[in-house]
């Protein structure tokens, strides 16, 4: 049995690869079927189930790419790895994201985070800026977790600046990482919503999870890693530049930040706002602004924020 599918109004290399390596490791799945490719045009020689199996899984693969900046060979491992399921990458932007430790829904609450969402499926990089309590690193670290769940990604990266608001971490008691643990608890506390603690403890051991200052991220690659960085206001432009480059194949970085914030001695050293300023026109990556009516916490947090904010004008 011979039949030909057409892959419309999309570009055959996004789904082939280079050197059609993303096709050869599919159709290896199809060691009987005969797999020609022109163009747009695949056309398929054998048994009538080798076919629909084919363009099931191929439908699959056309729709992990609507979500992806690339496709790679990861990817097709997944799509037929027993448990995968095409429906886990259709999440739209009201949808729930995870479920917590309790089996609460998390889910995007409000417009903004919505936005986000969907500018994280849509990019590769993404900034998060706004004030306090908007839900910018939750919603960063539910996409991170449900990433990792769903096997999109091999490991999560956490990181913040090692900058002090109003303390020295030098007087704190304790070895390095008793005088950082306190500083990055946020980080903890809002994985601990979303992964039993024990799991998280062995996640951790294990090194998929890492929450580390920014400073340990100097020379590395983070590849098939959600890497987030937290209160981005307090990196310089050089810092920032260094975390953003990081990236490697299969990873997406998220950056959040407070430029109302800055804990840094001289404010105008901030990277976050001229970083964002520097790379607003490149494809993949995508600035979401939240505001004082996005706050999701308690309802004094926005009358807080928007009395502070008039007196800083």
């Amino acid at each position: 049995m011979k039949k030909t599918i057409h892959l419309d109004a999309t570009d055959p290399i996004e789904i082939y690869g280079a050197g059609n390596k993303i096709l050869e490791e599919f159709c290896s799945y199809f060691p009987e079927l005969k797999v020609v490719a022109r163009g747009t045009d695949i056309i398929l020689d054998g048994t009538a189930g080798d076919i629909e199996s084919f363009e099931v899984k191929l439908a699959e693969l056309v729709e992990r790419r609507h979500h992806k900046m690339n496709l790679t060979v990861y990817d097709v491992e997944d799509i037929f790895d027993a448990e995968s399921s095409p429906d886990r990458f259709r999440v739209n932007a009201d949808s729930i994201i995870i479920h917590s430790t309790e089996g609460r829904p998390i889910r995007a609450r409000g417009k903004t985070q919505q936005e986000m969402v969907r500018a994280y499926f849509e990019n590769d990089l993404i900034f998060a800026v706004g004030p306090a309590g908007t839900g910018k690193t939750y919603i960063a670290i539910a996409l991170a977790v449900r990433a990792l769940k769903n096997r999109e990604i091999k490991r999560i990266i956490l990181t913040r600046p090692a900058v002090e608001a109003g303390e020295r971490l030098g007087f704190l008691p304790g070895d390095l990482k008793d005088k950082l643990d306190p500083y990055l608890q946020p980080l903890y506390d809002a994985l601990g919503d979303m992964i039993p603690p024990r799991r998280l403890q062995e996640f951790i051991t294990d090194g998929i999870i890492q929450i580390a200052p920014l400073a340990y991220m100097r020379g590395r690659t983070l590849d098939r890693a959600c890497v987030i960085l937290d209160e981005a206001q307090n990196t310089n432009l050089g810092q920032l530049k260094m975390f953003l480059t990081r990236m490697g194949c299969d990873a997406k970085f998220i950056v959040t930040g407070d430029a109302t914030q800055i804990d840094l001695p001289h404010r105008e050293d901030s990277g976050l706002l001229k970083g964002i300023s520097l790379l607003r026109d490149i494809k993949g990556v995508r600035t979401v602004t939240f505001t004082s009516d996005d706050i999701v916490r308690h309802p004094l947090v926005t009358k807080i924020v928007k009395a502070f904010d008039r007196e800083t004008r």
